[in-house]
């Protein structure tokens, strides 16, 4: 008998990517108005960002939604946040720096990843998955920003830095609105079920 599998997991990760997603988007629109704020809070508030973003992520990725588009690349990417969080909250030297060469990195990977996203979409009929692709190239153009750094000012790279979490954090909330569907009393993957099954002979 197949059982039912619980969408709490998904409902949770398509939650907390909401929320994430949003709050990074403030926060970046905040630096990009307000510049003149201490690195260290800057650090401290990305840091934490980044770390539950990853948890979300590794939730997402174990909670096997139906279209599998969102969180497809998020256990490589989940990880990759807690650890990038955990470091930054730490305080290295040179912390502005470091913030702008490891987001720079993330952003401008998770953007050209999105944009095989974007492709999936269009294949599985998602009528929206130009935003997701446009979004997708807005982030990357805004990572490599970040990572050329075509000015040393602090207070414009704290400004590139916000423009770059408020892509990321819209890309985000774009793919996972359009792309995440939760069905109720969804039934387990055939592949699943036929690999139960074949352990029970």
């Amino acid at each position: 008998m197949r059982t039912v599998r619980s969408v709490l997991p998904m409902q949770t990760a398509k939650a907390g990517y909401i929320v994430i997603s949003l709050l990074m988007g403030l926060f970046g629109v905040f630096l990009f108005c307000q510049p003149d704020v201490s690195t260290a809070a800057v650090g401290d508030l990305a840091g934490a960002l980044l770390v539950m973003f990853g948890i979300f992520k590794l939730i997402g990725y174990f909670s096997k939604d139906l279209y599998r588009l969102a969180f497809q690349f998020d256990l490589a990417f989940g990880c990759l946040l807690l650890i990038l969080g955990i470091v930054i909250l730490t305080k290295p030297q040179n912390l502005l720096h470091f913030l702008c060469v490891v987001t720079g990195l993330y952003v401008t990977a998770d953007g050209l990843m999105k944009l095989q996203t974007a492709h999936d979409a269009h294949r599985f009929g998602i009528g929206s998955w130009w935003v997701i692709l446009a979004a997708a190239l807005l982030t990357a153009g805004a990572g490599i920003l970040l990572l050329v750094r075509p000015a040393q000012s602090v207070r414009i790279l704290t400004q590139i830095f916000g423009i770059v979490l408020a892509a990321e954090g819209l890309l985000n909330l774009l793919t996972v609105l359009m792309t995440v569907k939760i069905v109720r009393n969804q039934k387990p993957d055939i592949i699943e079920v036929g690999y139960e099954e074949e352990m029970q002979e």
